[in-house]
């Protein structure tokens, strides 16, 4: 499986194309009140697809960044108790099996380890494969580091202590910046509504009392800026609280 790119499934592309229908129809009829502005914002799905699958695929990447840092965890473990360092990671499959569903990425990757050793692949090789498919820095890292340590004859198990340490440190940072940016983000979300909401206030209590902006081709040329702005400040909004780490 490569973690780079992402297949969607056959209903999750109606789910994510019905949320779009319904969010076009709407914003044509707030800002056009026609059905046909809907019709021309259309191929927009296009993109929209586009996004989803960026999103779910990194989405799907943290879920494996988080699950492998629990598995180095299950290793190191076993390491300490005197396994081999393949049969440390076969002994961390069947601990992480108590922790995840069978669809979870981690679990579907040390599996794969579990069979590479049995089908007497290295560890070397099944590491150097699962780094390279799943476009996590921390796990190429790792590869890397185990790759080199493995040929120079290093200390495996201090290397994957540090290892796991690091790449525990660096997550609970990004837990932290989450849980603050948490309400940044739901104010945003919020504020993005806001537009709209006023908009359909104005139709609903008002009613005749935008019909200039819909009648007339400066109306609809004024509306049309509005959305642009609209749009554009959104996408800034969500990517000013995206911070990477």
């Amino acid at each position: 499986m490569d973690y780079k790119v992402y297949q969607i499934t056959k209903k999750e592309m109606f789910r994510y194309a019905a949320v779009y229908i319904l969010a076009d129809v709407l914003i044509s009829l707030l800002f056009y009140r026609s059905v046909l502005a809907a019709v021309v914002f259309l191929p927009g799905i296009c993109f929209f697809f586009r996004e989803v699958r960026r999103e779910l695929a990194k989405k799907r990447r943290k879920q494996l960044e988080r699950g492998f840092l629990v598995g180095m965890r299950c290793v190191s473990t076993a390491l300490t108790a005197g396994y081999s360092v393949e049969n440390a990671f076969t002994q961390a499959y069947e601990e992480l099996q108590k922790l995840y569903s069978e669809k979870e990425p981690v679990l579907q990757e040390f599996r794969r380890i579990r069979v590479g050793i049995l089908l007497n692949r290295t560890m070397e090789e099944l590491l150097s494969d699962l780094a390279q498919r799943s476009g996590v820095e921390d796990i190429e890292i790792f590869s890397e580091v185990f790759e080199t340590a493995r040929r120079t004859g290093g200390d495996l198990i201090a290397i994957i202590r540090s290892t796991t340490a690091s790449v525990s440190q660096k997550e609970e940072t990004r837990q932290e910046i989450e849980i603050c940016l948490s309400a940044k983000k739901m104010e945003q979300n919020i504020m993005s509504l806001i537009p709209c909401l006023l908009i359909a206030y104005v139709g609903l209590a008002s009613p005749g009392f935008l019909d200039v902006m819909y009648q007339n081709p400066a109306g609809i040329a004024v509306m049309s800026i509005c959305l642009g702005v609209y749009v554009f400040a959104f996408l800034m909004g969500r990517k000013i609280v995206a911070i990477e780490i």
